[in-house]
């Protein structure tokens, strides 16, 4: 059995709606929902709920906190063989250019995936790129990636595409 652990920070994935005030934020983590849709046969997964963000809210002490929070994570007894951040997109690539200059060589995948539209909305990418980032851990060698939309790139050097609304390598 794979064991990866799942450490969410909040971002767009996680967003939710509030019939109330007509809002969409970050209130609670919605994950063990998203993992509720998903047929995992032989993966289990740890779920860290580290904090609840959009990305664009991040300050300077919380890149540190997620770098700690994989470090712990993948230093597990046994190491899990990957490890999972849900992060928000504006601010994702920044994320992974800490974990890749903070964490040096890696012994397992560390993958990050967000979502341009939230989990709870038509047409969102939140499933799939969850689904491909669980994947990921099993079949990417050890390093830094953020994997949505079909692709796997690895840190450093990825950037957000706003046109296309995507990721992908600095030219």
């Amino acid at each position: 059995m794979r064991h990866v652990v799942l450490i969410t920070t909040g971002g767009t994935i996680e967003k939710t709606y509030d019939e109330t005030t007509g809002s969409l934020d970050n209130r609670r983590s919605i994950v063990g929902r998203m993992l509720g849709r998903l047929r995992l046969d032989g993966v289990a997964i740890s779920t860290i709920e580290l904090m609840s963000k959009d990305s664009l809210h991040m300050t300077d002490e919380d890149r540190p906190r997620i770098v700690a929070a994989v470090r712990v994570a993948a230093g597990g007894t046994p190491p899990p063989s990957g490890v999972v951040v849900l992060h928000g997109t504006d601010t994702l690539a920044q994320t992974g250019e800490s974990l890749h200059a903070a964490l040096g060589r890696v012994s397992i995948p560390i993958i990050l995936t967000g979502a341009m539209r939230p989990y709870e909305m038509k047409r969102s990418d939140a499933l799939q790129n969850l689904t491909e980032a669980v994947f990921a851990t099993g079949v990417l060698s050890p390093g830094v990636y953020c994997v949505a939309h079909g692709k796997a790139l690895a840190f450093p050097g990825v950037v957000k595409d706003r046109d296309r609304g995507t990721f992908a390598k600095r030219s």
